[in-house]
């Protein structure tokens, strides 16, 4: 265990400075997103109520008032969410092959430290994972920061005000705050599972090369219709005949099964195959 933490705090640390550029940036970001988007409300109010003379319930009838939605809905806040998961999903494929494209090809010492290269896998796949849950950490506590700047920029008369959990039910934001822990399990054991099908493809494509990324294709694939086989019986065999809390126990089984095969799999190349 201490050496697999040890593991899990090296592959942390090379990528922390690029984690904290993630999230400085969205900070900043989310910080100006608010601010502008005040402010563009405001200047409405200012050119339809005290310009254009246009009674206040008819601007409000018009307009609506300003709630944190429609930041929630802008370039401002939507960017630096989609920048982080796309620089994310990245990650998951830099983490392996900086190992072997680098300068020097690290992977030959990774692989000769004295613990198994199981530990390997797990701590890289460790470290998406928490990366994953610090960035929606971080989001989570600018939520009450952000809502207090718009409180002290629009006034009451103009403001819708949503409590946290008003924030983390708008649209989107519910896939990052599941409301209950099935959905959490749901989005975010759904995603490891992606993760660590993705690592063993890449797996396969170190061990085998060009005919490797076939394998690692058609095994997605594999797993991937094992993941969906109770939602495809139901629909096209037995016609929606189970029910909906029936189908969620029965992925968590099928989800189970692809995450097991794919570390069994994963060692398997990673002890037998892989050429370093």
């Amino acid at each position: 265990m201490n050496r697999f933490l040890k593991l899990v705090n090296f592959e942390f640390n090379r990528f922390l400075k690029l984690y904290l550029v993630l999230i400085g940036m969205t900070i900043l970001l989310q910080m100006i997103g608010v601010i502008l988007e005040s402010r563009h409300y405001l200047s409405q109010v200012n050119q339809s109520i005290y310009k254009e003379l246009m009674p206040k319930q008819q601007f409000l009838e018009q307009f609506g008032t300003f709630s944190f939605s429609n930041i929630a809905h802008s370039f401002w806040f939507m960017g630096p969410i989609a920048l982080c998961i796309a620089a994310l999903v990245i990650y998951v494929f830099f983490i392996w092959y900086r190992d072997w494209f680098g300068k020097n090809t690290f992977i030959y010492r990774l692989f000769m430290l004295p613990t198994s290269r199981l530990n390997v896998y797990m701590a890289k796949a460790t470290v998406i994972f928490l990366c994953i849950l610090g960035l929606v950490a971080v989001q989570l506590l600018l939520f009450p920061l952000e809502n207090r700047i718009v409180k002290w920029m629009i006034p009451n008369e103009f403001l819708s005000v949503l409590s946290l959990n008003g924030i983390t039910n708008i649209d989107y934001l519910t896939i990052l705050y599941p409301s209950s822990f099935l959905e959490f399990i749901l989005y975010y054991g759904g995603g490891m599972i992606a993760v660590f099908m993705v690592f063993t493809a890449i797996l396969f494509e170190r061990s085998f090369r060009i005919k490797g990324i076939i394998y690692g294709i058609l095994y997605c694939a594999f797993s991937l219709f094992i993941f969906l086989a109770p939602l495809l019986v139901n629909t096209f065999l037995l016609k929606n005949y189970f029910y909906p809390l029936e189908l969620f126990f029965m992925e968590i089984v099928t989800g189970l099964i692809v995450l097991a095969g794919a570390i069994w799999t994963g060692h398997y190349l990673l002890k037998n195959k892989v050429r370093v």
